[in-house]
């Protein structure tokens, strides 16, 4: 059984279906940021000082499900919207001097901007509309990175 073309008026409903799902979702998650203050910039600055286990815990706590998750769906062998079997691929540390600088520019951006990505996106539904130079600046390094990642050392 083939999966009906994506341009095809009849997958349309469907496939709108799934959108507005993610995109209730991802209001979902946003509400759950600001409610559990994980979108605060004092919530933040106490973590990076080592002042408070709030955010260690949210961290942790995603961490905890996101584990769970990844076992349900190995385990159960779930599949995408698509159709295609789930896989993450196995992760090599080799050095892990990639990760280590990596990690430490993220964690300098977050640091000065006050946000990690998911949380960029809530800020700016609460009204901080300064987020957006922010969503911009994150998305110029993306593409920078894909520039560029052809000539670093992976």
């Amino acid at each position: 059984m083939s999966l009906p073309d994506i341009a095809s008026p009849r997958s349309a409903s469907p496939r709108l279906a799934a959108l507005a799902g993610y995109l209730l979702a991802g209001i979902l998650f946003g509400i759950i940021l600001t409610k559990s203050e994980a979108v605060s910039w004092f919530r933040i600055q106490e973590m990076f000082r080592f002042q408070s286990f709030h955010m260690y815990g949210i961290i942790g706590s995603a961490i905890a499900v996101a584990a769970v998750a990844l076992q349900i769906i190995k385990r159960n062998r779930i599949r995408s919207l698509d159709g295609e079997l789930i896989h993450v691929p196995a992760k090599s540390m080799g050095t892990g001097r990639h990760y280590a600088i990596g990690g430490t520019l993220f964690g300098i951006g977050w640091g000065l901007a006050g946000a990690c990505p998911g949380p960029i996106f809530a800020l700016m539904g609460t009204g901080a509309w300064v987020m957006a130079i922010v969503l911009l600046s994150a998305t110029l390094g993306t593409w920078a990175y894909g520039w560029m990642k052809p000539h670093l050392p992976h």
